[in-house]
């Protein structure tokens, strides 16, 4: 089973994208064997308050909830974020996203900090994007910086129960937050492997061997990017069953249910 973590849907305010709607979507994800995404809403990342995109999403993943499950957008800024972060918990969500460096944020500043301790105590990963293109290709206006390795080492930080998903991360972020952390810190992040590089520059077989197969899953960046190019580099890995499987499902499961009984109070059954 492949879990993507790492899609949209929605316009993005640059460019064009084919079809950003959950038909285009799951027409993706069956063209290519993936079975469940978290979904974020793609215009959310620039909305002054993301609470009417939430429902928005809500709305439009309803009908395929089985296979779309909705990531929520929380700007910890504003007025009455606590209730946007409780909504996602009351209806299941796997996750909440946040976007600093899109919401105007010092991106370790004291509302992310907070929004990881709320986060934590919620049972909920924070999904952070590095970015969502390359710099290269970035329209005029899109001014957005990139969401500094310091900002992630140290949310990191913030708290022992915190669950960080870094999704578009490239090897040089990856690297210089993970050997930034201790091994009890940088087992708090996940990363997806949308951004990261396979042959011939070969990224992802270097960090699989150097922070570890434990610390990957699978994520596409769908609809900005096509799905092919990660599960190209998985098949270019040519690795074991047990190993891919962990990648592409297997270590986000593990990580969650670890994180789950981290929680649990002394006693508990």
């Amino acid at each position: 089973m492949t879990i993507d973590v790492a899609t949209f849907v929605g316009g993005y305010p640059f460019r064009h994208l084919p079809d950003p709607t959950p038909t285009g979507l799951l027409q993706q994800m069956d063209r290519t064997g993936i079975a469940t995404a978290w979904v974020g809403h793609l215009p959310s990342a620039w909305h002054r308050d993301p609470a009417d995109a939430n429902a928005e999403l809500a709305e439009l993943l309803r009908p395929h909830e089985q296979r779309l499950r909705g990531v929520a957008t929380i700007h910890p800024a504003l007025p009455r974020w606590e209730d946007d972060l409780r909504m996602a918990r009351e209806v299941g969500a796997p996750a909440v996203r946040a976007y600093p460096t899109c919401q105007g944020l010092d991106a370790a500043g004291p509302e992310m900090r907070g929004l990881i301790g709320a986060a934590a105590a919620a049972g909920l990963p924070l999904i952070l994007t590095v970015r969502f293109e390359d710099v290269r290709q970035r329209h005029p206006l899109d001014l957005v910086p990139d969401l500094p390795a310091a900002a992630i080492r140290a949310l990191a930080r913030v708290d022992p129960q915190a669950r960080l998903i870094v999704t578009h991360a490239d090897r040089a972020v990856v690297e210089e937050v993970h050997f930034g952390l201790t091994p009890a810190e940088a087992r708090r992040i996940l990363w997806d492997i949308s951004w990261i590089w396979g042959p011939p520059e070969d990224h992802l077989r270097l960090l699989l061997g150097t922070v570890g197969l434990a610390r990957f899953t699978f994520g596409t960046g769908m609809p900005l990017r096509i799905p092919d190019g990660a599960i190209a580099k998985l098949d270019l890995l040519e690795l074991p069953s047990d190993e891919r499987e962990r990648i592409t499902s297997g270590n986000l499961q593990q990580w969650l249910l670890q994180a789950s009984d981290e929680r649990l109070p002394s006693g508990s059954p």
